[in-house]
């Protein structure tokens, strides 16, 4: 069975960072598709390949000098390529393609952005590529274009589109081991553009998909994923096994080992991931797998909190007789191009949830004022402390018991609950407290399912 394998940046940060990824690959023959993200951090304080790239187009752009970061970045690709003895012939061509960038062709300054971020991985793939072939293991760069990895024509927040799976199910293989890089596609116009975020785990579920492979294994920094944040929880218990779905609701909340929108090509390919770590290999990680025929192990299987969110609350009397009251406000928000995350009310309330990180100040005070102008509130309040928790499991479904035992230890612990909403799923309960709360609430309601005292 052929597996596609994925390797994030810090797995490939440095020439020994390598060598953990050739053993892993070398470890199992079906190992043979190969996704791989730009150079990580390799200290603390280090640059990451992308961000240099990103300093690089803006010079560039600028009309600034460029030599200095130019060089920066070849030294990055030339020390792990030294630490192989890749041949300085056949490692020309990627100081020869990034000093070639600024001087492409591009229909404006976003995608310039786009394409020099995209050679991260671009270029990272074309040099495990060699690094493999000179250790003897055949390999072949691919391009994204010549997979037909067929992106929307938005430069740096791109969506692939459905006629890519249709190419790639097309695309033969054989017996070599072939290297993709992550992060971008191209537009049916032949520009570079690149995905908004988790870039790489996305074109390993892409490709995964189109090419009917139905295990994808992604390498992280990370032995498993946990019950909880590590951060809060002291040896939070590892997930052996978890949904898709699951996995989608807690990324919501700020899981984030693995990027939640990179699950959906895997989703509709029903194509099972394994989270693995690539400095401890022979940890098992954890599976992501479709629902189907899933057993659950404990009634919850996570907790996960995050801060990054905002609340208008909104009191008019007799709100729920007006038709068309939601409308109009729905239609606020789309002319300040907003998209809101819940909207609980009553019959004279009602409560919008925002991913805060689409809200400006200034943004905050137009919808505030436009809404009064409009709807005529007799209140209007911006909530900006406000932290989602989600209390997450299959085993869920069959509880009764579910949202007394994860609200019960709150009132108990003095938290305040601001919103509680039960999905329609059923498999999860979202719980608002204030920012100051959430680690306290978390510890909590994990405590409570999984009976560990905290010290």
């Amino acid at each position: 069975m052929t597996k596609i394998i994925k390797f994030g940046g810090s797995s490939l940060a440095n020439g020994s960072q390598y060598q953990k990824v050739i053993d892993i690959i070398n470890a199992d023959n079906a190992r043979q598709i190969i996704v791989v993200s730009a150079p990580g951090k390799r200290f603390d304080d280090d640059i990451k390949v992308t961000d240099l790239l990103i300093k690089y187009a803006n010079q560039t752009i600028q009309n600034q000098a460029t030599d200095a970061v130019l060089q920066t970045i070849i030294e990055r690709y030339q020390s792990i390529a030294d630490h192989f003895q890749v041949p300085a012939a056949a490692f020309q061509v990627i100081p020869d393609t990034l000093a070639k960038l600024p001087t492409q062709t591009y229909p404006n300054d976003e995608y310039l952005m786009a394409a020099f971020k995209a050679h991260g991985e671009k270029l990272n793939a074309e040099l495990m590529a060699l690094v493999l072939n000179q250790l003897g293991i055949k390999s072949r760069f691919v391009d994204p274009k010549e997979a037909g990895i067929t992106v929307s024509d938005e430069p740096n927040s791109a969506t692939v589109l459905p006629e890519t799976y249709q190419n790639l199910g097309h695309f033969g293989y054989g017996d070599e081991k072939l290297i993709f890089p992550g992060f971008f596609g191209v537009t049916k116009d032949g520009n570079i553009a690149t995905f908004a975020r988790g870039g790489s785990d996305i074109t390993g579920s892409i490709v995964a998909r189109g090419l009917n492979i139905p295990m994808y294994e992604n390498f992280t920094d990370v032995s498993a994923i946990y019950a909880a944040n590590p951060k809060i929880i002291k040896n939070p218990i590892p997930i052996k096994k978890m949904t898709y779905r699951e996995m989608r609701e807690l990324s919501y909340a700020g899981f984030s080992v693995f990027n939640d929108e990179a699950i959906i090509p895997a989703i509709e390919g029903k194509v099972t991931i394994n989270v693995r770590n690539t400095n401890d290999p022979e940890a098992p990680g954890t599976l992501i797998v479709p629902e189907g025929g899933f057993q659950s192990e404990h009634q919850i299987t996570g907790v996960a909190s995050s801060g990054h969110f905002s609340a208008l609350y909104l009191h008019r009397y007799l709100l729920n007789k007006e038709v068309g009251f939601t409308l109009k406000l729905l239609n606020i928000f789309y002319k300040y191009d907003i998209s809101y995350e819940h909207m609980p009310s009553g019959i004279d309330d009602l409560t919008v949830i925002f991913d805060n990180r689409q809200l400006t100040p200034e943004k905050m005070k137009a919808v505030g004022r436009e809404i009064h102008d409009t709807l005529h509130p007799d209140k209007l309040n911006w909530i900006t402390d406000y932290a989602i928790l989600m209390v997450v499991g299959e085993g869920m479904v069959n509880m009764t018991d579910g949202l007394s035992k994860s609200i019960d230890p709150l009132a108990e612990d003095g938290i305040k609950v601001n919103m509680i909403n039960q999905g329609a799923s059923q498999i999860s309960i979202m719980i608002g407290t204030r920012k100051a709360d959430a680690n306290r609430a978390v510890k909590d309601i994990y405590n409570q399912f999984f009976n560990q005292q905290e010290d």
